[in-house]
């Protein structure tokens, strides 16, 4: 397959001559049209003339191209792109390559010399770029060539200006190619060795006669193509010979001591180890090199001696995400406290109003049925996502520029309470390998004390950290669910407000990105959006109110999968299909009709009647459900008389054709006692596996506790001598 530019508008500054000048000749003959910019000064930037430019269009439309001359000043970046604009109707590929020397030795450069340099190098590259950003952006390509030089990369003698106006254009190239990655547009930086006007004042003449400019060229076209996907890398290229540079670092060695300052003694005393570079690194971002810094900054409060950084050796083998290190890893545990003015920012912050009589229980902390909307449990679990713990896992050396919320489930195992105090210990679960990016699963157990509440599983996608050879699929993943091939059940219709995203924000999402406007456009985004999170609170609440008659009580979980952005001012359409106490749904923006939550759903607790065993397995339900919650029952009802008799904390593993399907724990040990759902605590002093037919045998006097253990259907780990009490809960507490 050839490169090809058929259909693609080139502009090349500079390009009346040398480089430039090959650059546009060679873009022409595989089909692009160009715009050939060139202000026609002299190598010091003196003069002006339309001939250069003239010459090189007259050459490529005489070979049958197409290309059309530019005069302006590269510090005229708006007239340059709109040149193109007029000429060809868009911008796809940006060769930066004008450039002028005032060579001084750096005692005699003036202010001059100085500022004519950065203002054609820098400035006038950063304004041609920036006047063809957003039409790059929104058009999903673009291909953008910025020319450092040897002199940048390494200093030369009598280039003070030059050097420090041709590093700085690497560091720009470097940050477009981050900001430019999710829309297709690519920044890369070349340093090219070839014989122009400018380096024959610092080259022998045969030597400038020898590297000829078309020897540059090809590297630049592949850059450009559509097929490469080469993105903010820096290649030094000349004579036909092309190498790609990287920064390399020293392990590095850590010159302090906890409680003691640093001395320039330590630093001179370790100074051959500081410059070792055995076993170098090699980073790539700015996350790589703070994490030796974070590393150092552990070493150091954990009273380590003076070293080496400990973990920069494994920064620099991991190829940024090693689930086998990662996966079962925790964070270090959060506490949330909040009084009910938290609850009551929260429902305002999901659109309820007191224009709604039947929010007015969420919104007054006076009213007798006063509650906390059900989803607020995400809020008092969110740490594990804003306060950064995740930068210190090992196995996890991601951008956090590139993390996204993909998928959220929450489960509550009790109403949440309208103020207190409550912990959170996240973990790990899982990190699959998704190819054009990483997902990671962090599962958030709430408690209050030692009492479970809730249980979140936050989904995040970390653009472009796939490939890593990981699995796709996990079953510790909390699914997502279509909704059924029929009409909704019910739709309901929200508007929310021009303010949404700004009242929402004050429940502790403090993301710049759905209230600055400047931030949402580094984004992509014509404005700022509103928080995932809150039109997951939108849907939520219409189903509350819709099919729970706005009981919290009702409510046990929620999973939703975050599709597109939606703007404040935006109507939410939440359409709802019932299918017994599961409410699948799927919220679309009105105006739009375009999907922002899908494949999600809405547990609920069935209402007041009593559930029996036949419609349980009609539902697809466990049998064993009901056993556990008549337990609860009589917990509720003489939980200090069973802690007396059984003083012990029971777990249960129940599964369904050889799956785990629910995890129970019964404490009868500590306070009144307590049943809750949901991931087991720990704290179990007896834990059993038991398959839910089997344990409803064992319930129905069918199957002895003791043949069932010794037969394999009955699992124990932990204190197997607590098992003889089993039989008094089952017998005793568990009759149906």
């Amino acid at each position: 397959m050839s490169v090809s530019f058929e259909g693609r508008v080139v502009l090349v500054t500079g390009a009346g001559g040398g480089l430039g000048k090959e650059y546009a000749l060679a873009f022409a003959e595989r089909g692009a049209s160009v715009v050939v910019n060139d202000l026609g000064a002299d190598t010091k930037g003196g003069g002006k003339s339309s001939a250069a430019a003239d010459k090189v269009v007259e050459e490529i439309r005489a070979k049958g191209g197409k290309a059309v001359a530019n005069y302006d000043s590269v510090e005229d970046g708006e007239k340059v792109i709109q040149t193109a604009l007029d000429e060809f109707g868009r911008i796809d590929i940006l060769v930066n390559n004008a450039g002028i020397l005032r060579d001084r030795s750096f005692a005699r450069t003036s202010d001059l010399d100085w500022d004519l340099i950065q203002r054609v190098h820098l400035r006038g590259s950063f304004l041609v770029t920036r006047a063809a950003w957003n039409h790059m952006k929104n058009q999903k390509f673009g291909r953008i060539i910025m020319t450092t030089s040897a002199a940048g990369i390494y200093g030369n003698f009598g280039q003070a200006n030059y050097s420090a106006a041709k590093l700085g254009l690497l560091g720009l190239a470097n940050t477009l190619a981050i900001e430019g990655r999710k829309y297709n547009v690519h920044c890369n930086t070349i340093a090219p060795v070839a014989g122009s006007r400018l380096t024959e004042t610092v080259m022998p003449p045969d030597l400038v006669a020898s590297l000829k400019p078309e020897y540059v060229a090809p590297m630049v076209l592949w850059l450009c193509n559509e097929q490469c996907q080469e993105n903010g890398g820096l290649f030094e290229v000349g004579a036909g010979w092309i190498g790609k540079l990287r920064w390399e670092r020293s392990q590095g060695q850590i010159v302090r001591q906890k409680n003691q300052p640093a001395t320039p003694e330590v630093v001179r005393d370790q100074w051959d180890k500081i410059c070792d570079f055995t076993d170098a690194t090699k980073p790539t971002s700015i996350q790589e090199s703070l994490q030796s810094i974070v590393s150092a900054l552990s070493s150091v409060e954990s009273d380590e001696e003076v070293g080496a950084n400990p973990t920069s050796a494994s920064v620099a083998s991991a190829s940024g995400i090693n689930p086998a290190e990662a996966v079962g890893q925790t964070l270090p545990p959060s506490t949330f406290s909040y009084t009910h003015t938290q609850c009551i920012l929260y429902a305002l912050g999901v659109g309820m109003s007191t224009k709604d009589p039947d929010h007015l229980r969420f919104l007054y902390e006076g009213h007798e049925d006063f509650s906390c909307l059900p989803t607020f449990g995400v809020i008092v679990s969110q740490a594990a996502m804003m306060d950064g713990g995740l930068s210190s896992v090992p196995g996890l050396n991601i951008d956090f520029t590139q993390v996204l919320h993909g998928e959220q489930y929450l489960e509550l195992y009790k109403p949440l309470p309208t103020s207190g105090e409550l912990t959170s210990k996240t973990s790990i679960a899982d990190v699959l390998d998704k190819g054009s990016g990483a997902v990671i699963l962090l599962d958030v157990n709430t408690y209050s004390g030692d009492e479970l509440v809730c249980y979140n599983q936050f989904s995040v996608f970390v653009v472009g950290a796939g490939g890593f050879g990981g699995k796709r699929s996990s079953e510790k993943a909390k699914a997502s669910l279509p909704p059924p091939n029929r009409a909704p059940d019910a739709v309901v219709i929200d508007s929310t407000t021009r303010d949404q995203a700004a009242l929402y924000r004050l429940s502790g999402d403090w993301n710049p990105l759905h209230i600055d406007p400047s931030f949402a456009a580094m984004g992509g985004f014509k404005a700022p959006i509103l928080h995932g999170l809150c039109s997951f609170g939108f849907a939520a609440r219409h189903v509350l109110k819709q099919f729970a008659d706005n009981d919290p009580s009702r409510f046990k979980a929620i999973k939703v999968r975050f599709v597109k952005p939606v703007m404040p001012g935006q109507s939410l359409q939440t359409e709802m299909w019932k299918e017994g106490n599961r409410i699948h749904i799927q919220c679309k923006v009105k105006e739009t009709d375009a999907v922002v939550l899908a494949g999600a759903y809405v547990d609920l607790h069935g209402a007041s009647e009593e559930a029996s065993p036949e419609n349980l397995t009609q539902g697809g339900g466990l049998q064993s459900e009901l056993v556990f919650a008549e337990i609860g029952r009589r917990i509720k009802d003489v939980g200090p008389t069973m802690v007396k008799k059984v003083n012990a904390v029971f777990g249960w593993e129940i599964t369904k054709d050889g799956k785990n399907a629910a995890q129970w724990t019964i404490d009868l040990k500590n306070g009144a006692g307590s049943l809750h759902k949901g991931p087991l605590s720990g704290k179990a002093d007896v834990t059993f596996t038991v398959a839910d037919g089997d344990f409803m045998e064992v319930v129905q006097g069918k199957l002895n506790p003791q043949k069932a253990f010794f037969s394999g259907k009955l699992k124990v780990r932990g204190n197997i001598m607590l098992s003889q009490k089993l039989e008094v809960i089952l017998k005793d507490y568990a009759k149906l």
